[in-house]
Parts: C-alpha cells; structure tokens; sequence
C-alpha cells in the first residue's frame, strides 16, 4: 500500500514502520506525505486504539531529512517546512496515543517526528540531535520548539547551536526519552505500555492529550480545556463504567462513548 512505511494493527496498536532502512530510513518527499495518510487512516479507523512509530533495522528511526531534496528557493524550502509541520502537528494533537520507539539514530528530522509524538522509548543504541547547523539550515519541523519544550531552553539551546548528538542515557536524563530498552526488547516494551493506555477510557485519554498539548499553546487556556474536559466527562457512559468497576471492585470495561 505504502512505497516507504510498513504497517501492521495487533492488539487495536497499529505499527507504522518508517521503510528506508537503506537510507537510514530518511524522510523525504514521498515518505512525509504517505505518514501523513497513515495517520489519517489510524485516526479514522475504530480497530487503531495507539500508534507506534519506529524505524525498520536496527541503526536508524529516522536519520534526518534526504539531503539529496533540500535544495531550491527560499520559497520551495519554506513550502518543505510547512509540509513537515502540519504532519506533525497532525501527530501531536491526535487524540489518540502516538508513541515514538526510537530504535537507532533520530536526527534532525526524524528527532523532530520523535519529539511530535506523545512520548519516546529508546533502545539502548538510540541517538538524538539537531545537526542542521552543520549543514547552514535550522530545524524546520519544530525542533526548536519542542527542543526547547522537553528538554528545557538551556540544553536546547547547546545541542541546537552545536548540533551535538547524545546518547539515550543522555536523553532519559533530559527527559527526551521515558524510558530505554535493549534493542530485541524495544517494540515489546512499547506495546505493553500502550497495552496498558488502551485499557483506560478513550475520551479521557484524547482529552489528557489535548489538555496536556495546550500548556505550550498561546492561544489556548489549558486550565479552561482541563476543566470543561473534567466536566465533559460526566457525560459519558464511560465515566459511570468507571465509577461503578471502582466501587464493585472490578476492572472497567470502556468502550469510548
């Protein structure tokens, strides 16, 4: 179906494996636009609960952008930006869980769709830098904002001004990373946490996300949206399921209405 990913839905967690592990699994032109249908497609399909991204090999999630595409006008370069961008913000604010298992090298670009994701799980092999300076660009996708959102301005400020690359102990202290595995145990680790998130209420966990993502959003009052979201949820029937499993002693069955 797709030329550059690889799909697979078990368990209601749809794998999309980024599929150029020749290239280190670059993001170019093709690829950017076939995730933005995968995301589509998992955000339209009631069987996908969470996604899991990850790369195919075991050297590379993503290892920036392909060099061989940036080039042209100032024009084509900011028409590149904003093709990145809205695919990654289609990420971030998917109300369903999106998961980065970063398994090797997320640079530049593919550390940008790391950082679009809910949160990253790293294999013990991972990598993560914004080398753009060394190439005469700046991120184009976010980076310097999600960068500077996860792991504070300072530490955002060295790696984007140096283009250093840390390790994944480094990113877990930052708190880039949630957590690190090794590689054979990265894919199975991820989907018994997302096991774990698909067994709470759907509508409770889209508006976590949506509440969560409006900390950094300006135009967005997080506290108002957390508190109509508390109050939206007394109108479900999966807030009484809950209710009632607490006091019968039961686990909660939800069904996301």
């Amino acid at each position: 179906m797709y030329q550059t990913l690889l799909t697979a839905l078990e368990n209601n967690i749809l794998v999309i494996t980024i599929n150029r592990p020749d290239k280190l699994n670059a993001i170019n032109n093709l690829l950017m636009t076939e995730l933005g249908l995968a995301i589509d497609e998992a955000l339209a399909n009631a069987e996908v609960r969470s996604v899991i991204l990850t790369g195919a090999g075991v050297k590379a999630f993503a290892a920036g952008a392909d060099i061989s595409e940036l080039n042209g006008s100032r024009e084509e370069g900011m028409a590149i930006a904003k093709k990145g961008l809205d695919v990654f913000f289609k990420i971030e604010r998917s109300p369903k869980p999106i998961v980065a298992a970063v398994n090797g090298f997320a640079l530049g670009g593919g550390c940008e769709l790391a950082m679009a994701c809910h949160f990253r799980v790293a294999s013990e092999n991972a990598r993560f830098g914004q080398p753009e300076v060394n190439l005469g660009l700046v991120p184009g996708y976010g980076g310097t904002q999600r960068l500077t959102q996860l792991i504070g301005k300072g530490r955002a400020m060295e790696l984007l001004m140096t283009g250093a690359v840390i390790d994944a102990a480094t990113a877990l202290q930052y708190g880039l990373a949630n957590h690190v595995y090794p590689q054979d145990e990265l894919l199975d680790k991820t989907k018994e946490l997302l096991q774990l998130i698909n067994t709470k209420a759907p509508l409770a966990v889209a508006w976590v996300i949506a509440a969560a993502n409006a900390v950094h959003d300006e135009q967005k009052n997080g506290y108002e949206i957390e508190a109509k979201a508390f109050g939206d949820c007394f109108a479900t029937a999966d807030m009484q399921e809950g209710k009632s499993a607490f006091l019968e002693k039961r686990k909660p069955v939800f069904t996301g209405k």
